[in-house]
């Protein structure tokens, strides 16, 4: 990679950093698209949103108005676009004829898709590689720094941050309650630097959507550092700055969901969650619960988990390959015995089990909670409220202190008092916390 094409960003704390940004393409064989793609896209974005000045149109698009004007030049040699009769000079204004808008209605029932240009399946590939998770190095205090002001121990820290360094998927079980999903999610404070997420991809003339604000952090430079789409160094304005994704996946994960989604109504596809995950992290929560058997899960993961590669299939049934350049971080309160054979095992980098908590980490984060609830905290409470989990032989979770002293705090509300650790609100918060198994008790 160039020099000219390693620009500064600015990451969410003001620090500068380096990022590998995609070239600005000057040409129609520069974006790597076929011309008369181009072409239709232009037509749909007329067809939907009426005419347009050339750089209106290159902001929608994506394009800059130097790789457009050759595409406007045919367009209006082949009598689908004229230009407005009250536009002159530099400010011409262009808009579809009745023939281009008959052609247009059929290109639309073909694809629908009228978004920004999407990149080649081959840039796409390159960029993931130049910004890959593989990459991202963890050290002790970077570790410490992320889960600063979380009580967890040093050697599970230490599992944790051998585990991102190396690049491989996480498997993270425990007993319900004991913080997997918490401690999981925490891991997204590890991901350096920015990547660049691609509003769509062009594979055999099918689009796919990739850029989801759902995950997808985009990061907003500040107005001058936001150039125009005439000058070289912006960059490709087809690829979104972002933060390193973190997608989590729950109960609602099934097999087809790791497919390409492909809309019959509007033509064209939304690219399945590993996908947008790409050069980030991708958790699936509670393991087990999903829809899609665990050992179905695992099957169809064995082969991107061991080669980092996905293979994807297209309506038409034609195969291609995607980069897996994901962290996957499994966090289930079954067993990996339970779940899996020894092949699959293998291909996990790190069992990393959660339990519960030694009795001064709980007693610390009962302070906490209770500083967050506006709660006063007294040794003589959390004494008794330890002891009663002492005397049922229940493990000090991670989850309970907030779960009972919340409904301490809920009770007292109710009550028109000031919430306190009284023996009267932690046994009240104690019996509706466990009431399933005291109704068990009671029949």
């Amino acid at each position: 990679m160039s020099g000219s094409n390693l620009l500064k960003a600015v990451d969410y704390h003001g620090k500068a950093q380096d990022s590998y940004t995609p070239v600005t393409p000057r040409t129609v064989e520069d974006t790597g698209l076929p011309f008369l793609f181009i072409a239709q896209l232009v037509c749909k974005t007329f067809f939907i949103t009426g005419p347009q000045r050339l750089a209106d149109l290159a902001v929608r698009v994506k394009l800059a108005p130097g790789v457009l004007e050759p595409v406007i030049d045919f367009l209006r040699r082949e009598r689908m676009v004229e230009v407005t009769s009250n536009s002159t000079g530099i400010n011409l204004v262009f808009a579809l004829t009745d023939l281009g808008r008959e052609r247009t209605a059929e290109y639309l029932r073909m694809c629908q898709y009228a978004g920004p240009a999407p990149v080649s399946l081959e840039a796409y590939l390159a960029q993931i590689q130049r910004q890959t998770i593989v990459d991202l190095s963890v050290d002790r205090e970077s570790m410490r720094g992320a889960f600063s002001g979380i009580v967890i121990s040093d050697r599970v820290l230490d599992q944790f941050g051998a585990a991102m360094n190396s690049g491989r998927a996480i498997f993270v079980y425990g007993p319900a309650g004991s913080g997997k999903t918490f401690v999981a999610e925490k891991l997204a404070r590890l991901l350096k630097g920015d990547v660049h997420v691609p509003y769509a991809i062009l594979v055999e003339n099918q689009v796919i959507q990739v850029y989801d604000p759902l995950c997808h952090e985009r990061i907003e430079l500040p107005s001058i550092d936001r150039p125009l789409l005439t000058h070289a160094s912006t960059g490709d304005q087809r690829w979104v700055l972002c933060r390193r994704p973190v997608v989590v996946s729950g109960g609602e994960l099934a097999l087809g969901l790791l497919d390409l989604r492909f809309d019959e109504g509007t033509r064209f596809y939304a690219a399945p969650p590993q996908l947008k995950a790409n050069n980030g992290l991708f958790i699936v929560d509670d393991l087990g619960r999903q829809l899609v058997q665990p050992r179905d899960l695992m099957n169809r993961w064995i082969v991107p988990l061991d080669r980092r590669v996905d293979f994807l299939t297209l309506h038409t049934g034609e195969k291609f390959m995607v980069p897996f350049d994901v962290i996957v971080v499994f966090c289930t309160n079954l067993s990996p015995q339970d779940l899996m054979d020894e092949a699959f095992m293998r291909r996990l980098g790190y069992k990393i089990p959660l339990g519960a908590l030694e009795e001064v980490q709980y007693r610390t984060v009962c302070k906490q909670v209770c500083q967050s609830y506006g709660i006063p905290y007294t040794e003589s409470a959390i004494d008794y409220l330890v002891a009663k989990f002492g005397h049922d032989g229940r493990p000090l979770l991670a989850c309970t202190p907030r779960d009972l002293l919340g409904q301490v705090r809920d009770q007292a509300r109710y009550r028109g008092v000031q919430p306190e650790l009284s023996r009267d609100l932690l046994d009240w918060a104690w019996d509706n916390y466990f009431a399933s198994e005291k109704a068990e008790t009671i029949k």
